[in-house]
């Protein structure tokens, strides 16, 4: 059979000396993609790293008081400790501090030089530092920088460019001839209309006022500027001009690389322009995923919403935090991390649906037929039929969606037969069969069914999880490798007959929620106490700046995959309104239609499981019992829209 090959990317991140949950996203997207492909057979090598040039890198150190070398190996080092505990499994980090990524970087520059597709000038216009990005007059936003909105400074210097224009008319016909190369399809149409139909301008890719970087070999007082030293490593880390080129002509061209969609139009117009020069062959895709905010907000120390990820494994697991992740943001669009859903999803999805089938399984086969697994095959098909076919068809679904890269959803289908899982056990029910010796064969019939379809769960699981797939095998008595492996998941009936399983407690511990909220460490204490008095009050200037209005609930319906959302139309008198709402533990749907309710009318639109909310209600109450502030219908009805005072 032909060996086949996969090579996945993230982007080379920025060193940051305090990562966030958002920082973790992608990368665990990329193991997950990297163990998918791995388990079917697949030879991978997948690459992360740090991009550890530039003016921002050399500030942060001077203000650090050490080298630029010496600031960044400290913080790759907790890099790697935080992926090791998330459990990345990347087959090479690279540093573009590395001699080898310096070598390669030095020699594409100089080829390009070569052959014209790089030329000296001066540049003079706008640079945003922490961005790394040159922007014109046209393109600020009120004089700053239009990603991040903070100042910019004027440059005026001898700079080398690339002829990024020259291969305009190139990436039109490659995105033309190629038109899954660029995903979502959002971001394709983004960099056509913003970038391509407006014109590009050659690249500025030297500076002469950075020194932290790799120097221009012909002209030293000349540094590589970020985009071909940073964007070159997807080439450098498999060897390519070295001594040794095996993994470069073996796993390139790369087959996915993920970024974020803030540095999409960097990977998307200025790496394929790069590599057509260096006459090489194009990535098959290059996908641009959405941001990750923590309760609707950007994550921001100045937000208190910025915390290590280790603070959330430690709080539950690794593989808590990796489900949550995958599952809950839908692959290509903004997520959402709020701490209350992560914890209630551990109790939920992972508690109580997957812990408790696998501890209530093994427990019945423990006290009814003393820990063996034995199958009698005395089938009733209107029962045995809801849970088998769900299982037998599973790990073909989970492919299905994960060569499409719909990741989340392959997670749910995993969960609607672990829910069916549950169900069967309710529908057969094993402890009245036990009562009866003539139902003997029935009963081991329902034990087998239940053992061989938490194996396969459980293989499916091994895309996504660290620890758990083996806790579950070591459960129900799984110890031989090959009935652990992807294909065997395609076949149902094969665990072994007089097969022990052995009781361990639930994979994941309930969660005392409410504990948790109230055990604040003591630095995130004072840090609030320190700010009470200046939050206590707000001015009458504030206070204006709240527009409230009323509106009346026209049409409720949930949000898709969510145990708490109602997706409401809101009437405001001269438009409706989309407002998602966590309503759905307190109010049936025919309770909210037509009622007159207090409407945020100015609050910024946030995406809530994908649906934009434009809005919010105001209510009162606690974690248990939630009231709507309703107007009260007896004083008149109040005109939709009308300002509250």
């Amino acid at each position: 059979m032909e060996n086949k090959k996969y090579y996945i990317t993230t982007p080379i991140y920025y060193p940051s000396s305090s990562f966030h949950i958002g920082h973790c996203y992608c990368t665990v997207v990329a193991d997950a993609i990297a163990r998918y492909k791995r388990l079917r057979g697949y030879d991978v090598f997948f690459l992360t790293g740090t991009d550890e040039h530039g003016q921002k890198i050399e500030r942060k150190a001077k203000e650090n008081g050490v080298s630029p070398k010496q600031y960044v190996d400290e913080i790759v080092t907790d890099t790697k400790d935080l992926w090791q505990k998330l459990g990345i499994t990347y087959d090479k980090y690279i540093r573009t501090t590395d001699e080898e990524h310096i070598k390669c970087v030095q020699k594409i520059f100089e080829k390009l030089y070569k052959q014209g597709d790089i030329y000296l000038d001066t540049y003079e216009g706008k640079y945003c530092t922490p961005c790394e990005s040159f922007w014109t007059e046209t393109q600020l936003v009120n004089g700053k920088c239009p990603d991040c909105g903070r100042d910019v400074e004027l440059v005026k210097e001898e700079s080398y460019f690339f002829r990024l224009s020259k291969y305009q008319d190139k990436l039109i016909k490659l995105y033309e001839q190629n038109p899954e190369l660029l995903e979502p399809i959002s971001r394709k149409n983004e960099m056509i209309k913003n970038f391509l139909d407006k014109g590009l301008s050659d690249l500025c890719v030297s500076r002469t006022t950075i020194d932290w970087g790799i120097k221009v070999p012909f002209d030293p007082k000349h540094t590589v500027y970020v985009w071909i030293d940073a964007l070159s490593n997807y080439i450098t880390a498999l060897g390519y001009t070295s001594k040794d080129e095996t993994n470069f002509k073996k796993f390139w061209p790369a087959d996915i690389h993920l970024v974020g969609k803030e540095i999409f139009r960097f990977h998307s117009i200025i790496w394929p322009a790069l590599l057509m020069a260096l006459n090489l062959p194009i990535p098959k895709k290059i996908f641009g995923h959405g941001w990750l905010v923590v309760d609707g907000a950007k994550i921001s120390k100045s937000f208190g919403n910025y915390k290590d990820p280790r603070v959330y494994i430690n709080q539950t697991s690794a593989d808590a935090v990796r489900y949550y992740l995958l599952n809950e943001v839908n692959f290509g669009s903004d997520g959402n991390f709020s701490e209350e859903l992560f914890l209630e999803k551990c109790n939920s999805d992972l508690s109580n649906d997957l812990g408790n089938l696998v501890s209530r399984v093994v427990a019945m086969v423990q006290k009814y037929n003393n820990s063996v697994v034995q199958n009698d095959s005395v089938i009733v098909p209107e029962i045995d039929n809801y849970i088998l076919d769900s299982t037998k068809s599973l790990i073909s679904d989970v492919e299905n969606y994960m060569d499409k890269l719909k990741i989340n959803d392959a997670i749910f289908r995993i969960w609607d037969t672990i829910h069916k899982a549950n169900k069967y056990i309710d529908l057969s029910t094993p402890w009245i069969l036990v009562k009866d010796a003539n139902n003997k064969q029935r009963l081991n019939t329902v034990l087998y069914n239940l053992i061989e379809t938490i194996r396969i769960v459980a293989i499916a699981l091994r895309v996504y999880m660290v620890e758990t797939p083996s806790k579950i095998f070591e459960q129900i008595g799984i110890k031989n490798v090959q009935n652990q492996e992807w294909e065997s998941g395609k076949k149902f009936g094969i665990v072994e007959q007089g097969q022990i399983v052995n009781k361990r407690e639930n994979l994941f511990p309930r969660i005392d929620i409410k504990k948790e909220k109230v055990e604040v460490n003591e630095k995130e204490l004072e840090d609030k106490q320190e700010k009470v008095e200046e939050k206590s009050y707000i001015t009458i200037d504030e206070l204006d700046k709240v527009k409230l209005k009323v509106g009346q609930i026209k049409s409720v319906e949930r949000v898709e995959k969510s145990d708490k959302l109602y997706k409401l139309s809101v009437d405001m008198g001269t438009e409706i309104r989309t407002i998602v709402s966590g309503l759905v533990p307190f109010y049936k749907e025919d309770e909210l239609i037509n009622k007159q309710v207090v409407v945020v009318a100015n609050l910024k639109p946030a995406k809530l499981r994908g649906v934009e909310s434009n809005g919010m209600l105001l209510a009162a109450g606690d974690d248990d019992v939630v009231k709507l502030l309703v107007l009260d219908s007896n004083n008149g009805i109040l005109e939709n829209g009308a300002n509250i005072h």
